[in-house]
Protein backbone atom coordinates (compact mmCIF):
# COMPACT_ATOMS: atom_id res chain seq x y z
CA UNK A 1 0.00 0.00 0.00
CA UNK A 2 1.43 3.36 -1.07
CA UNK A 3 1.62 6.00 1.62
CA UNK A 4 1.37 9.73 0.96
CA UNK A 5 4.16 11.64 2.72
CA UNK A 6 3.01 13.67 5.71
CA UNK A 7 4.65 16.79 4.24
CA UNK A 8 2.46 16.56 1.14
CA UNK A 9 -0.65 16.17 3.27
CA UNK A 10 0.23 19.29 5.27
CA UNK A 11 0.86 21.29 2.10
CA UNK A 12 -2.48 20.19 0.70
CA UNK A 13 -4.30 21.15 3.90
CA UNK A 14 -2.64 24.56 4.07
CA UNK A 15 -3.36 25.23 0.42
CA UNK A 16 -7.00 24.27 0.89
CA UNK A 17 -7.29 26.55 3.93
CA UNK A 18 -5.84 29.51 2.06
CA UNK A 19 -8.02 28.99 -0.99
CA UNK A 20 -11.17 28.67 1.12
CA UNK A 21 -10.41 31.57 3.48
CA UNK A 22 -12.50 34.75 3.27
CA UNK A 23 -9.41 36.80 2.45
CA UNK A 24 -8.78 34.75 -0.69
CA UNK A 25 -12.40 35.12 -1.83
CA UNK A 26 -12.21 37.09 -5.10
CA UNK A 27 -15.49 38.79 -4.22
CA UNK A 28 -14.20 40.17 -0.91
CA UNK A 29 -12.56 43.58 -0.74
CA UNK A 30 -8.96 42.92 0.40
CA UNK A 31 -7.86 44.18 3.79
CA UNK A 32 -5.09 46.15 2.07
CA UNK A 33 -7.64 48.44 0.40
CA UNK A 34 -8.77 49.75 3.77
CA UNK A 35 -5.20 50.40 4.89
CA UNK A 36 -4.29 52.11 1.61
CA UNK A 37 -5.97 55.50 1.98
CA UNK A 38 -3.77 58.53 1.26
CA UNK A 39 -4.68 62.12 2.01
CA UNK A 40 -5.65 64.13 -1.05
CA UNK A 41 -2.93 66.54 -2.14
CA UNK A 42 -5.06 69.68 -2.27
CA UNK A 43 -8.06 71.33 -0.63
CA UNK A 44 -7.71 69.64 2.77
CA UNK A 45 -9.49 70.25 5.02
CA UNK A 46 -12.49 70.40 2.71
CA UNK A 47 -14.73 71.70 5.51
CA UNK A 48 -13.27 74.15 8.00
CA UNK A 49 -14.83 76.65 10.34
CA UNK A 50 -13.43 79.95 11.54
CA UNK A 51 -11.49 78.75 14.56
CA UNK A 52 -12.54 77.90 17.20
CA UNK A 53 -15.59 76.77 15.20
CA UNK A 54 -15.75 73.07 14.36
CA UNK A 55 -16.65 71.74 10.91
CA UNK A 56 -17.15 68.02 11.39
CA UNK A 57 -19.62 65.13 11.62
CA UNK A 58 -19.72 64.95 7.81
CA UNK A 59 -21.20 62.26 5.55
CA UNK A 60 -21.48 61.92 1.80
CA UNK A 61 -23.98 60.40 -0.58
CA UNK A 62 -23.41 60.11 -4.33
CA UNK A 63 -26.37 60.84 -6.60
CA UNK A 64 -25.61 60.46 -10.32
CA UNK A 65 -22.64 62.78 -10.99
CA UNK A 66 -22.82 64.76 -7.72
CA UNK A 67 -21.45 64.12 -4.25
CA UNK A 68 -23.77 65.61 -1.65
CA UNK A 69 -22.28 66.33 1.75
CA UNK A 70 -24.27 66.77 4.94
CA UNK A 71 -22.10 68.08 7.76
CA UNK A 72 -22.30 70.16 10.89
CA UNK A 73 -20.87 73.47 12.10
CA UNK A 74 -20.40 74.18 15.77
CA UNK A 75 -20.76 77.88 16.44
CA UNK A 76 -18.23 79.86 18.43
CA UNK A 77 -20.69 81.76 20.61
CA UNK A 78 -22.91 79.14 22.26
CA UNK A 79 -21.47 75.96 20.71
CA UNK A 80 -24.72 75.02 19.01
CA UNK A 81 -24.42 72.54 16.15
CA UNK A 82 -26.27 73.30 12.90
CA UNK A 83 -26.63 71.12 9.80
CA UNK A 84 -25.06 72.23 6.52
CA UNK A 85 -25.25 71.04 2.91
CA UNK A 86 -22.52 71.22 0.28
CA UNK A 87 -21.84 69.41 -2.97
CA UNK A 88 -19.05 68.55 -5.42
CA UNK A 89 -18.71 66.74 -8.75
CA UNK A 90 -17.93 63.03 -8.69
CA UNK A 91 -14.89 63.81 -10.82
CA UNK A 92 -13.43 65.90 -7.96
CA UNK A 93 -15.10 65.41 -4.56
CA UNK A 94 -12.81 68.05 -3.05
CA UNK A 95 -14.22 70.83 -5.29
CA UNK A 96 -16.85 71.74 -2.72
CA UNK A 97 -19.55 74.36 -3.18
CA UNK A 98 -21.67 75.39 -0.21
CA UNK A 99 -25.45 75.61 -0.27
CA UNK A 100 -26.54 79.28 -0.15
CA UNK A 101 -29.38 78.18 2.13
CA UNK A 102 -27.03 77.02 4.90
CA UNK A 103 -27.67 76.21 7.68
CA UNK A 104 -30.33 73.78 6.50
CA UNK A 105 -31.45 72.67 9.99
CA UNK A 106 -30.99 74.26 13.41
CA UNK A 107 -31.61 72.97 16.94
CA UNK A 108 -35.24 72.86 18.05
CA UNK A 109 -36.69 75.16 20.66
CA UNK A 110 -37.56 72.57 23.30
CA UNK A 111 -36.94 69.12 21.84
CA UNK A 112 -34.36 66.41 22.42
CA UNK A 113 -32.09 68.27 19.94
CA UNK A 114 -32.32 71.78 21.40
CA UNK A 115 -28.56 72.39 21.44
CA UNK A 116 -27.24 70.26 18.58
CA UNK A 117 -28.33 68.80 15.25
CA UNK A 118 -25.28 67.05 13.85
CA UNK A 119 -23.79 63.83 12.44
CA UNK A 120 -26.38 63.44 9.66
CA UNK A 121 -26.19 60.18 7.68
CA UNK A 122 -28.26 60.37 4.46
CA UNK A 123 -29.53 57.28 2.65
CA UNK A 124 -31.90 56.31 -0.15
CA UNK A 125 -34.95 54.28 0.82
CA UNK A 126 -36.06 52.12 -2.14
CA UNK A 127 -39.44 51.39 -0.53
CA UNK A 128 -40.81 54.89 -1.02
CA UNK A 129 -38.02 56.28 -3.23
CA UNK A 130 -37.18 58.95 -0.69
CA UNK A 131 -34.02 60.18 1.01
CA UNK A 132 -33.82 60.01 4.78
CA UNK A 133 -31.10 60.86 7.30
CA UNK A 134 -30.56 59.61 10.81
CA UNK A 135 -28.79 62.25 12.88
CA UNK A 136 -27.42 63.07 16.33
CA UNK A 137 -29.60 65.33 18.46
CA UNK A 138 -28.38 66.64 21.79
CA UNK A 139 -30.16 68.35 24.65
CA UNK A 140 -28.70 71.13 26.74
CA UNK A 141 -28.20 68.60 29.53
CA UNK A 142 -25.71 66.79 27.30
CA UNK A 143 -27.77 63.69 26.44
CA UNK A 144 -27.18 62.52 22.84
CA UNK A 145 -29.83 60.54 20.96
CA UNK A 146 -30.64 59.66 17.35
CA UNK A 147 -33.39 61.33 15.36
CA UNK A 148 -34.69 60.94 11.81
CA UNK A 149 -35.07 63.45 8.98
CA UNK A 150 -36.79 63.14 5.63
CA UNK A 151 -35.81 65.14 2.57
CA UNK A 152 -38.32 67.57 1.10
CA UNK A 153 -37.49 68.82 -2.36
CA UNK A 154 -33.70 68.82 -2.50
CA UNK A 155 -30.71 68.12 -0.27
CA UNK A 156 -31.02 71.56 1.28
CA UNK A 157 -34.50 70.91 2.65
CA UNK A 158 -35.18 68.45 5.44
CA UNK A 159 -37.78 68.06 8.16
CA UNK A 160 -37.92 66.02 11.34
CA UNK A 161 -39.99 62.88 10.85
CA UNK A 162 -40.63 62.71 14.59
CA UNK A 163 -40.23 65.27 17.34
CA UNK A 164 -38.54 62.71 19.57
CA UNK A 165 -35.61 60.32 19.08
CA UNK A 166 -35.95 57.08 17.13
CA UNK A 167 -33.00 55.55 19.02
CA UNK A 168 -33.41 56.68 22.61
CA UNK A 169 -30.75 56.43 25.32
CA UNK A 170 -32.30 53.74 27.49
CA UNK A 171 -29.89 50.89 28.27
CA UNK A 172 -27.04 51.05 30.77
CA UNK A 173 -24.40 50.99 28.02
CA UNK A 174 -26.00 54.07 26.39
CA UNK A 175 -27.25 56.06 29.36
CA UNK A 176 -25.28 59.12 28.21
CA UNK A 177 -25.78 58.68 24.49
CA UNK A 178 -27.29 56.56 21.72
CA UNK A 179 -26.00 58.48 18.75
CA UNK A 180 -23.52 58.86 15.84
CA UNK A 181 -25.59 56.72 13.43
CA UNK A 182 -24.33 55.13 10.22
CA UNK A 183 -26.53 53.21 7.79
CA UNK A 184 -26.66 50.68 4.99
CA UNK A 185 -29.76 49.26 3.32
CA UNK A 186 -29.85 45.57 2.36
CA UNK A 187 -33.02 44.28 0.71
CA UNK A 188 -35.87 45.40 2.99
CA UNK A 189 -33.73 46.05 6.08
CA UNK A 190 -32.00 49.22 7.23
CA UNK A 191 -28.92 48.33 9.29
CA UNK A 192 -27.78 51.02 11.71
CA UNK A 193 -24.67 51.10 13.83
CA UNK A 194 -24.32 53.72 16.54
CA UNK A 195 -22.23 54.71 19.53
CA UNK A 196 -23.34 53.86 23.04
CA UNK A 197 -21.97 56.17 25.71
CA UNK A 198 -22.02 55.74 29.48
CA UNK A 199 -19.64 56.17 32.38
CA UNK A 200 -17.62 53.33 30.84
CA UNK A 201 -15.61 53.54 27.58
CA UNK A 202 -17.86 54.03 24.53
CA UNK A 203 -19.02 50.98 22.56
CA UNK A 204 -20.53 50.19 19.15
CA UNK A 205 -24.15 49.04 18.91
CA UNK A 206 -26.36 47.67 16.15
CA UNK A 207 -30.02 48.29 15.37
CA UNK A 208 -32.32 47.77 12.41
CA UNK A 209 -35.54 49.00 10.85
CA UNK A 210 -37.74 48.01 7.96
CA UNK A 211 -37.57 50.14 4.83
CA UNK A 212 -41.35 50.44 5.16
CA UNK A 213 -40.99 52.19 8.54
CA UNK A 214 -37.56 53.80 9.10
CA UNK A 215 -38.70 55.45 12.33
CA UNK A 216 -39.51 52.13 14.01
CA UNK A 217 -36.03 51.05 15.07
CA UNK A 218 -35.28 47.80 16.91
CA UNK A 219 -32.08 47.51 18.94
CA UNK A 220 -30.02 44.34 18.64
CA UNK A 221 -30.45 42.20 21.80
CA UNK A 222 -26.71 41.43 21.61
CA UNK A 223 -25.76 45.08 22.16
CA UNK A 224 -23.15 46.32 22.54
CA UNK A 225 -21.92 44.24 19.62
CA UNK A 226 -18.34 45.57 19.49
CA UNK A 227 -16.03 46.85 22.21
CA UNK A 228 -12.74 46.83 20.32
CA UNK A 229 -10.30 44.40 18.78
CA UNK A 230 -8.45 43.85 22.02
CA UNK A 231 -5.27 45.70 21.08
CA UNK A 232 -3.60 48.55 22.91
CA UNK A 233 -4.52 51.20 20.32
CA UNK A 234 -8.30 50.72 20.82
CA UNK A 235 -8.27 49.45 24.41
CA UNK A 236 -9.82 52.59 25.94
CA UNK A 237 -12.94 52.87 23.83
CA UNK A 238 -14.45 52.69 20.34
CA UNK A 239 -16.85 55.20 18.82
CA UNK A 240 -18.21 56.93 15.72
CA UNK A 241 -18.20 53.79 13.59
CA UNK A 242 -19.14 53.93 9.91
CA UNK A 243 -20.59 51.06 7.90
CA UNK A 244 -19.67 50.25 4.30
CA UNK A 245 -21.37 47.31 2.55
CA UNK A 246 -19.10 45.25 0.34
CA UNK A 247 -20.02 42.22 -1.80
CA UNK A 248 -19.28 39.79 1.03
CA UNK A 249 -19.07 41.73 4.29
CA UNK A 250 -20.27 44.67 6.27
CA UNK A 251 -17.10 46.70 6.72
CA UNK A 252 -16.92 48.77 9.89
CA UNK A 253 -14.45 51.62 10.22
CA UNK A 254 -14.30 53.10 13.69
CA UNK A 255 -12.40 55.35 16.03
CA UNK A 256 -10.19 53.54 18.55
CA UNK A 257 -8.68 55.20 21.62
CA UNK A 258 -5.58 54.28 23.61
CA UNK A 259 -6.13 56.93 26.28
CA UNK A 260 -4.34 59.66 24.34
CA UNK A 261 -5.11 59.53 20.60
CA UNK A 262 -8.03 58.51 18.38
CA UNK A 263 -7.06 56.42 15.35
CA UNK A 264 -9.07 54.56 12.72
CA UNK A 265 -9.51 50.80 12.69
CA UNK A 266 -11.31 48.37 10.41
CA UNK A 267 -13.18 45.15 11.07
CA UNK A 268 -15.53 43.17 8.89
CA UNK A 269 -18.57 41.09 9.74
CA UNK A 270 -21.43 39.19 8.16
CA UNK A 271 -23.70 38.97 11.17
CA UNK A 272 -22.85 41.81 13.60
CA UNK A 273 -21.77 39.12 16.04
CA UNK A 274 -18.35 38.04 14.80
CA UNK A 275 -15.83 40.70 13.80
CA UNK A 276 -12.61 40.02 11.92
CA UNK A 277 -10.01 42.76 12.50
CA UNK A 278 -7.83 44.08 9.73
CA UNK A 279 -4.26 42.79 10.30
CA UNK A 280 -3.00 46.27 9.34
CA UNK A 281 -4.89 48.06 12.14
CA UNK A 282 -4.97 50.91 12.81
CA UNK A 283 -5.56 51.58 9.11
CA UNK A 284 -5.50 55.40 9.23
CA UNK A 285 -3.65 57.54 11.74
CA UNK A 286 -3.12 61.24 12.51
CA UNK A 287 -0.65 63.15 10.35
CA UNK A 288 2.98 62.97 11.46
CA UNK A 289 3.31 66.69 10.68
CA UNK A 290 2.82 68.54 14.00
CA UNK A 291 1.44 71.54 12.11
CA UNK A 292 -1.16 69.58 10.14
CA UNK A 293 -4.86 70.14 10.73
CA UNK A 294 -5.31 66.42 11.60
CA UNK A 295 -2.18 65.79 13.69
CA UNK A 296 -3.88 65.09 17.03
CA UNK A 297 -6.70 62.66 16.25
CA UNK A 298 -8.93 61.04 13.62
CA UNK A 299 -12.65 60.11 13.80
CA UNK A 300 -15.80 59.70 11.64
CA UNK A 301 -14.28 57.56 8.84
CA UNK A 302 -16.96 57.20 6.16
CA UNK A 303 -16.12 55.49 2.85
CA UNK A 304 -17.93 56.39 -0.36
CA UNK A 305 -17.33 55.49 -4.01
CA UNK A 306 -16.67 58.08 -6.71
CA UNK A 307 -15.35 57.06 -10.12
CA UNK A 308 -12.38 54.72 -9.85
CA UNK A 309 -11.72 55.54 -6.21
CA UNK A 310 -12.90 54.90 -2.69
CA UNK A 311 -12.84 58.11 -0.69
CA UNK A 312 -12.47 58.38 3.06
CA UNK A 313 -14.30 61.34 4.57
CA UNK A 314 -13.04 61.91 8.09
CA UNK A 315 -12.74 64.38 10.96
CA UNK A 316 -9.26 65.47 12.00
CA UNK A 317 -8.21 67.21 15.19
CA UNK A 318 -5.54 69.77 15.94
CA UNK A 319 -5.44 71.18 19.42
CA UNK A 320 -9.05 71.65 20.47
CA UNK A 321 -10.68 71.89 17.04
CA UNK A 322 -12.09 69.32 14.62
CA UNK A 323 -12.32 69.83 10.85
CA UNK A 324 -13.08 67.53 7.91
CA UNK A 325 -10.90 66.20 5.10
CA UNK A 326 -10.60 63.57 2.41
CA UNK A 327 -8.30 60.67 1.62
CA UNK A 328 -8.59 58.23 -1.27
CA UNK A 329 -7.44 54.89 -2.63
CA UNK A 330 -8.00 53.23 -6.00
CA UNK A 331 -10.74 50.60 -6.14
CA UNK A 332 -9.47 47.04 -6.70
Amino acid sequence: MNRIPVSLILIALLTSAVLSSPQSDPNAIPFEVFSGFKRIEKSNPVFAGKLPEWAAAAHAIVVEETVHYLWALREKKDRRWQLMHSCAPVSDPSAVKHDPGNPILSPSANGFDNIATEYPFPFWNPADRTYYAYYLGRKKNGLKQTGLLVREGDFGKWRRLRSGPVIAAEAKYEQNGSSHPSVTVVDDTIHIIYTGESDQPPVICHASASVSDPANVTKDPANPVFKGAGQAWDSRGVREAEIFKGPRYFHILYGGYDGKVWRIGHVRTRDFRNFEPNPHNPVFTPSSDPQAWDCDGILTPQIFEAGDFYYLLYAGKKGGEWQTGLAKTRKP
